[in-house]
């Protein structure tokens, strides 16, 4: 599972590296705690609706706001979105709640890295196990970037054009750990190497068992992993200083 994760990278930092074309407002500032339901930073791909009857008609590559935690269009209510912030690789082409956005409506993630806890043996106050939370990237300290789905839901007791009438929300396509995270916990995500992006995006590429295909599992020589405070514990606290190693 990827519950918490870090992404630093600024917005001209992102357009540059992901040849964006078009920057929703607000762009989310570069944040080091994500918890489930918080906004995030995506990259997409639409096609215009004016366009979107025309054979081969450009995409327009966007760095949007999404909230993380997918709810389903067809959803009663928003609340069930943040049990729903990883899909599995194994069934996300299948189940209901995902097979739709997986051919369709797919989002580069980008992050520094994610965090993980480690269940040290020990007990604390009232008998709790200590946990050691570890951060985990590259390596070579790129960015990590995801694989995530993205679906839109309308709240049916708002119209369409009013404030909030709309919910866009995300979800990170997780698998089994490699040997270098596995000890830390048993998922992991799966990301798209640079020369997949194009076609991860393309909305009119909707073969599920091409998209498959499209993504990697990061090699464990690729990653790594070091203890950082606890006070990633709270996810109200924020900042550099929580990404950085222990001494």
């Amino acid at each position: 599972m990827c519950g918490r994760y870090a992404a630093a990278a600024n917005t001209d930092e992102l357009v540059e590296i992901f040849e964006i074309d078009e920057v929703t407002d607000p762009a989310p500032p570069p944040a080091y705690n994500i918890a489930p339901t918080d906004p995030v930073a995506a990259v997409v791909e639409r096609i215009p609706r004016d366009h979107s009857d025309e054979p081969g008609a450009p995409g327009v590559r966007k760095l949007v706001q999404l909230r993380w935690g997918l709810v389903p269009s067809w959803s009663k209510n928003a609340t069930g979105g943040a049990r729903m912030i990883n899909a599995r690789f194994e069934t996300v082409a299948d189940k209901p709640a995902f097979r739709k956005a997986f051919r369709s409506r797919r989002c580069l993630l980008p992050a520094a890295g994610y965090y993980e806890w480690y269940d040290t043996g020990a007990t604390g106050p009232r008998g709790k196990p200590v946990k050691q939370p570890y951060f985990i990237h590259r390596a070579d300290s790129e960015l990590l970037v995801m694989a995530g789905l993205y679906e839109f839901w309308r709240d049916p007791a708002r119209s369409q054009e009013a404030d909030g009438g709309w919910l866009a929300t995300c979800t990170i396509i997780t698998t089994e750990a490699t040997d270098a995270v596995g000890h830390l916990h048993d998922r992991m995500p799966m990301v798209v190497s640079a020369d997949r992006w194009d076609a991860w995006l393309d909305p009119r590429a909707t073969d599920a068992e091409v998209a498959h295909h499209l993504l990697a599992v990061t090699p464990p020589q690729d990653l790594a992993a070091y203890p950082v405070s606890t006070a990633v514990n709270q996810v109200r606290n924020d900042g550099p200083e929580l990404i950085r190693p222990l001494e």
